[in-house]
């Protein structure tokens, strides 16, 4: 057999040990249309060139592709590469400071060995794709390694964080998710000193180090609605809830989800519930969605509410003939 069909063979047996957790001896062979001993001589090909793959002996046992002590190739099928690389453009301009060099760097290196129709087909996704996002924060690529291996590992955190009315201080949390909202992440942990849920920027946390204490995993809040509620609601003074004549799905379109929470109601109806610190523009903004509204809380929005009705039906009455000042004198 000549070195290409042994390198081709080797190159599929990856691909194979990529697809799926365990394969046995004879699944590999009957796959690669060669012997078990052929096998075992590709798995000794590939842990050379670093790939660690960990055989199991006996009844169920099989090879597997595991981790190693570094990154070996990968090989990617047509859509896992065109996917990789669409996701390296966009992280190149991320929220993760550093992420962005290191993601030019990787594709780079991809773009070198794909094929020129994937390469083409990237580009066009790319050129014809505008991402519709504000300025982010940039979070420190560290403080995300820390804060998942906690999460992880449930080891507590310590970190200095600002408080509400000025000043820093320490925080000590058992961390159980991080959340990110369109280009933000937040941290949902339980606070040791507050002994409650609390939901923590990440870009705020400084000198953010990982213990060796292990706590043990108490029952949570789903951490995406948690998170949602405490950005959309707690900051502010009011918390507008209004009944919306729409489907919860198109309300969504229009509110995203750092904004406002939306849940279903019933007959077509759905509940939005939004932060704010001024009545007139929470009115504003609901007003804006173009839908039939109505004010569950506070009294104060409605009070806004209709404020803005009087001065909108007095713009509408305003087309008028407007009689000058001269034609008054002269009248």
């Amino acid at each position: 057999m000549t070195v290409e069909a042994t390198t081709e063979r080797v190159l599929r047996l990856l691909a194979l040990l990529q697809r799926r957790p365990s394969w046995t001896a004879a699944e590999l062979a009957a796959e690669l249309g060669v012997t078990d001993r052929s096998v075992r001589r590709d798995v000794e090909r590939l842990r050379a060139l670093g790939y660690p793959v960990h055989a199991t002996a006996g009844v169920g046992g099989g090879y597997q592709l595991g981790a190693g002590t570094r990154l070996p190739p990968l090989l990617l099928d047509d859509e896992e590469a065109i996917a990789t690389a669409v996701s390296l453009r966009w992280a190149s301009g991320g929220t993760v400071a550093g992420a962005g060099e290191a993601a030019l760097r990787a594709l780079a290196k991809l773009d070198q060995v794909m094929p020129p129709r994937l390469r083409a087909e990237v580009r066009a996704v790319h050129s014809a794709t505008e991402p519709l996002v504000g300025p982010g924060v940039e979070i420190d690529a560290e403080v995300l390694v820390t804060l998942a291996r906690a999460c992880r590992d449930t080891v507590r955190v310590r970190f200095v964080y600002p408080g509400r009315h000025g000043g820093r201080r320490e925080r000590t949390v058992e961390p159980v998710r991080m959340v990110v909202t369109g280009r933000r992440w937040y941290l949902m942990a339980w606070d040791i000193d507050r002994d409650d849920w609390r939901t923590f920027r990440l870009d705020r946390m400084r000198e953010v180090v990982a213990t060796t204490w292990q706590f043990r995993p108490r029952e949570h809040p789903d951490p995406v609605s948690y998170v949602q509620r405490s950005v959309t609601e707690s900051p502010y003074r009011y918390l507008a809830r209004v009944r919306v004549h729409a489907p919860p799905n198109r309300v969504r379109e229009l509110v995203p989800p750092q904004v406002g929470r939306v849940t279903d109601d019933e007959d077509g109806w759905c509940v939005l519930a939004v932060g704010g610190d001024d009545p007139d523009w929470l009115a504003m903004q609901i007003a804006r969605l173009g839908f039939e509204t109505e004010v569950l809380a506070p009294p104060e929005l409605r009070e806004a509410a209709g404020t803005l009705a009087r001065r909108l039906a007095a713009m509408a009455g305003s087309d008028r003939p407007r009689t000058s000042a001269g034609s008054r004198a002269n009248g």
